[in-house]
């Protein structure tokens, strides 16, 4: 990648967006420092690419395929804030809620440290009560 705003927002299109995350080591140094931004319990766990690759496995199971619009990228230094919005319908189960076939859409923003052209560490914060809300809405009728 050219630089680390490039690094970031390939990531965001190619791995998060659901298109491809089998493609995560391309931007994901091999252990990364993901710091989940929870005010009730923030937590930091480590991340490696196939970790990653499973975790939007997991979105896709729950959203099925959802689509991800960049919101906006801001750059300085090794460091890029980015903020999203993701679409797409409860179509698996997430947390204790059943699926109900409603649309869902998420809210989210990180900050991404990158080294040598590989996101090493970054701090993200979702918009779980906005989730929980939607998920909470009866089933749609089909």
């Amino acid at each position: 990648m050219s630089n680390v705003k490039d690094t970031v927002h390939q990531f965001l299109l190619q791995v998060r967006s659901g298109q491809h995350p089998e493609r995560a080591g391309d931007f994901m140094a091999g252990q990364v420092r993901a710091h989940q931004v929870v005010s009730e319990a923030p937590v930091v766990v480590e991340r490696t690419p196939r970790d990653y690759t499973e975790h939007v496995q997991e979105m896709l199971d729950a959203y099925g395929p959802f689509t991800l619009t960049v919101d906006e990228l801001i750059a300085e230094g090794d460091r890029v804030y980015a903020r999203w919005t993701q679409r797409g319908r409860h179509n698996g189960p997430v947390d204790h809620h059943q699926p109900t076939g409603a649309p869902v859409t998420a809210m989210t923003s990180a900050v991404y440290r990158v080294e040598d052209g590989l996101i090493v560490e970054y701090w993200i914060q979702i918009d779980r009560q906005g989730i929980t809300a939607q998920l909470r809405q009866p089933a749609v009728k089909r």
